[in-house]
């Protein structure tokens, strides 16, 4: 587990490089393709990518890639990068298709492949689920 927060960290770090050297005034349009790592498989982030984030404090929150808070979204493919951050919470994301959480008593990255279809869902941390929550709609 530890050598894939190491491998994870290190990809970020390059990520965030290669993001900075991309910059300039000649008002081209980049594109760039994020590979994530979870403990088992590598996978490359593709179509829409979201942040969910869980802890350290009570705190739980899901992002789109402008990091503003998820409140809609278009049916399709999402890679969501979760950050489970404490180890007496976890994210659990719910709704038509889609039942995903991270272990109440692990902490870490993970990387998920959702398909969204159209309806409502539901994020919480399972323990703390009437105070750290959230709900967005897919059309």
């Amino acid at each position: 587990m530890r050598r894939a927060h190491i491998v994870v960290g290190l990809g970020l770090a390059l990520a965030a490089l290669a993001l900075a050297g991309c910059g300039g005034g000649s008002g081209e349009a980049s594109s760039t393709t994020t590979e994530a790592t979870t403990t088992e498989t590598t996978t490359t982030a593709t179509g829409n990518t979201l942040t969910a984030s869980v802890g350290p404090g009570f705190e739980i929150s899901l992002k789109d890639s402008s990091g503003n808070d998820v409140e809609t979204l278009t049916a399709g493919a999402y890679t969501i990068n979760v950050d489970d951050q404490s180890d007496i919470h976890n994210f659990h994301l719910t709704g038509t298709g889609v039942d995903e959480m991270t272990d109440v008593s692990g902490t870490g990255m993970t990387t998920w492949q959702v398909t969204f279809q159209a309806g409502s869902y539901h994020f919480q941390c399972d323990p703390h689920a009437s105070s750290m929550n959230g709900d967005f709609d897919v059309t």
